[in-house]
């Protein structure tokens, strides 16, 4: 083999290392973006479920004005 042949085979050696690597963080980026979209949807739920119950405390602690004709009617 030239040392020409040795050069370009030396080279594409390198890139398919780095293919390699880069699929490798690809695939690690991905999985973390699924845990992140999991975990998002489960704090919206909580917030929801949260929102709902401080919503059903409020109606009950807070107590309703009375409706009436201001006085100088």
């Amino acid at each position: 083999m030239s040392e020409k042949q040795a050069e370009i085979s030396e080279r594409v050696q390198d890139l398919e290392i780095m293919a390699a690597h880069q699929a490798q963080t690809i695939e690690e980026l991905s999985e973390e973006l699924r845990r992140a979209f999991e975990t998002i949807e489960r704090m919206q739920r909580t917030l929801k479920s949260l929102g709902q119950r401080f919503d059903a405390l409020e109606e009950v602690a807070t107590p309703k004005p009375e409706i009436t004709k201001p006085p100088h009617y």
